[in-house]
């Protein structure tokens, strides 16, 4: 019996003397993993390599080029299709 009790002493000694159910120590643990993040997040952005002005230019007209092609492309071809499919549908009413 005596040994029984020393074992259990010995391990409340080795492990915590205190334990918090497990969505109260999430929550406490909170800031911290917060404030790490940040931390990583600030470490890392300092390493990205960052486009020059005239690229990031050049790349706005690239893609604003494109959209506008491609939105008058889509439009005729829907247009045309459209009145197509209307004079086929008229074609054999």
């Amino acid at each position: 019996m005596a040994w029984a009790g020393k074992v259990n002493n010995e391990e409340t000694r080795a492990g915590e003397s205190f334990s918090v159910p497990g969505p109260i120590s999430k929550i406490a643990a909170y800031p911290k993993r917060l404030k790490q993040f940040l931390h990583e997040t600030r470490v890392e952005m300092k390493q990205v390599n960052w486009p020059s002005w005239p690229d990031v230019w050049s790349q706005t007209v690239v893609v604003t080029v494109t959209v506008a092609f491609f939105g008058v492309f889509f439009y005729v071809t829907d247009s045309v299709l459209t009145r197509a499919s209307a004079w086929v549908l008229g074609y054999f009413k």
